[in-house]
């Protein structure tokens, strides 16, 4: 069935809850697993909270220690169920395109993600990585809520 499953995080609870169930996953079918976790880069115009509390470097560092400790607990998580995994984390604007051009190249057959099913107001100027992804990617997608 599924050979190599990509799971992107972005270190909530909520994508916490769907490596766990990638893993878990992986682990009943014989899978091996990429987890990753996108950065956004530093605005100056933005609404992100993160953004505006620091500066460019304050929020870069603290991104990259965020990023770390996401990446170290998933992978962790992996080793503790005995499935191989990959760790990857990747800056760019669109996580989206870094998810579907990651689960190309590393020639994963299934994507596990979260989805923070978002609506209204809030899913126009949010947007979903997810929709996107569900959108544009032509590998299966396995959302967990």
């Amino acid at each position: 069935m599924y050979r190599h499953i990509l799971i992107p995080t972005d270190g909530s609870e909520l994508a916490s809850k769907a490596v766990t169930h990638g893993i878990a996953l992986a682990q009943k079918i014989g899978a091996q697993v990429t987890i990753l976790n996108v950065i956004l880069p530093f605005h100056v115009l933005t609404t992100d909270t993160q953004m505006v509390e620091d500066t460019a470097s304050q929020y870069k560092s603290r991104m990259r220690v965020l990023s770390e400790k996401t990446l170290a607990a998933a992978s962790y998580a992996a080793k503790a169920a005995d499935v191989p995994c990959e760790i990857s984390a990747v800056e760019f604007d669109r996580p989206y395109q870094v998810i579907i051009e990651t689960a190309n190249t590393k020639s994963c057959d299934l994507i596990v993600m979260a989805s923070h099913g978002r609506s209204g107001m809030s899913a126009m100027l949010l947007g979903s990585e997810t929709a996107k992804v569900l959108t544009h990617c032509k590998i299966p997608v396995l959302v967990h809520r």
